[in-house]
């Protein structure tokens, strides 16, 4: 494929299309992660969007230039998600039927609402790429009409016209930040922008447990990566398209990537400081511009892309508490106190003066390595940050504790 089958023309004609379906989300300016990252940094909230995700778009206008004939036969799609649930809705605005084929592991809220648009879900493979391959299986063996998730040039102009709102929304940009998996995405954003304005930069971000575009990109062509799993599933693409990897080699600027703590704690900075909820791959952009990742845009104006909000709930708590500790606002340590009576009393006196706040102990005299007279304690505690954190420990052994940070 090439480049040249998505033009500007394709992504404003989407646009159109997507009239009275997509929402025009909003581009929210945030002081919060602006501070954190040195620029100015706009969140275009797609998380809002129906279905909760930006793939509405493209799903809806891929399904939008199929014949009746295709329609006819019915849709099948890949996804660990949110383009399964674009699909789906797209597919019962137009009455068709539609099968979707997701990994074993996706989230149950994404499944459940697959579902509620009137979808089959087919559960298969671990990764995206092995429910891709499921669904061409199924294609060939029913006749369905496939939609490709990111590798189509339709599915790629509607993606395209978020970046159209943006310049809309934000005409001085001088860059926009947003998610890599297969590339679909970044691959219509790059087209819109720098066919409007060659000067805006644009920048992907890739979770280091999948990075496959930006390894294809470092090795000149589209190559598998065999990663391992990760809270932005959403973006868990083993190999990158190659209409996609044609685009983003010849528009996207740069692709950095970001740790799995990074994206909890950019998850909780969404939540907790921009009232914005954000799963995994929505919040790697925030992630990337929080730890510095990206250069060449201090004091710049920067959209960053909150792709989706479809995060499974009871997958929360281990997001939040991934954050919390890699901010330092909890911690865990174990020390050893003399087995006499008070000597707890006085631990937990000293931390209490700190004003830290215990969340859980145990008071083991069994552990193994202990010596006689003695016992180990171990404590969960609840605190402001790192310097809180540097503080208390500095007190425990001014008063002859031996500390192990865990």
């Amino acid at each position: 494929m090439s480049e040249q089958k998505v033009t500007l023309q394709m992504i404003q004609e989407a646009q159109e299309r997507l009239k009275g379906v997509a929402q025009k989300t909003g581009l929210s300016y945030s002081n919060s992660v602006s501070d954190l990252a040195g620029c100015k940094v706009y969140l275009k909230l797609e998380n809002l969007q129906r279905t909760g995700s930006f793939k509405l778009r493209g799903a809806y206008n891929k399904v939008a230039s199929l014949t009746p004939a295709e329609r006819e036969k019915g849709v099948i799609a890949a996804s660990a998600g949110n383009h399964a649930q674009g699909v789906a809705l797209a597919a019962s605005e137009y009455g068709c039927q539609s099968v979707i084929c997701m990994p074993k592991h996706a989230p149950l809220s994404k499944i459940a609402a697959t579902k509620g648009y009137g979808a089959n879900v087919v559960l298969h493979g671990d990764f995206f790429d092995e429910a891709a391959a499921k669904a061409v299986e199924l294609t060939a063996e029913h006749g369905y009409t496939f939609v490709h998730p990111f590798n189509d040039p339709e599915v790629i102009a509607g993606q395209g016209t978020i970046a159209l709102e943006i310049m809309e929304q934000l005409s001085d940009v001088d860059a926009i930040v947003a998610p890599i998996g297969g590339g679909g995405l970044i691959s219509g954003l790059a087209v819109a922008a720098k066919s409007v304005n060659p000067k805006i930069k644009v920048i992907g971000v890739q979770t280091e447990n999948m990075p496959s575009m930006k390894v294809s990109m470092e090795n000149g062509q589209a190559i598998a990566c065999n990663g391992k799993a990760t809270l932005a599933d959403g973006i868990a693409v083993k190999v990158p398209g190659d209409l996609t990897f044609s685009i983003c080699q010849k528009y996207v600027d740069e692709i950095v990537t970001v740790d799995e703590s990074e994206i909890a704690s950019a998850i909780l900075i969404l939540l907790e400081r921009g009232k914005t909820v954000a799963e995994g791959a929505g919040a790697v952009p925030v992630a990337a511009l929080m730890n510095g990742k990206i250069s060449g845009i201090r004091n710049k104006k920067v959209a960053a892309l909150v792709s989706g909000g479809n995060i499974d709930v009871n997958n929360m708590t281990r997001v939040i508490n991934q954050g919390l500790i890699r901010s330092q606002r909890k911690i865990f340590f174990q020390t050893i106190i003399p087995d006499v009576p008070g000597e707890l009393v006085k631990l937990l006196s000293i931390i209490a003066d700190t004003s830290a706040n215990v969340l859980s102990i145990t008071h083991e005299r069994s552990q193994h390595g202990i010596s006689m007279g003695t016992t180990a304690v171990s404590l969960e505690l609840e605190t402001a940050n790192e310097k809180h954190v540097e503080k208390l420990m500095n007190v425990l052994r001014d008063n002859h504790y031996f500390v192990m940070l865990k």
